[in-house]
């Protein structure tokens, strides 16, 4: 029996919107893209970092 593979967190090439980030996000975690850029968005009315945590995650997630 051979253990699970698990998917690296990346930005994907293809699929982008502005830097990839939910996209990779999404395809780490077996999610559709929209649904992360939904909830991404809609997390932005809620008070909190959220624009700064995006910049941070798109400097540090590495590009495929």
């Amino acid at each position: 029996m051979s253990a699970p593979v698990t998917q690296r967190l990346s930005r994907p090439r293809h699929g982008r919107m502005i830097g990839g980030v939910c996209a990779g996000l999404a395809q780490r975690y077996g999610m559709k893209a929209g649904t992360v850029r939904l909830l991404a968005v809609l997390s932005c009315l809620l008070p909190g970092p959220q624009f700064v945590a995006y910049l941070i995650l798109w400097a540090v997630i590495p590009s495929e």
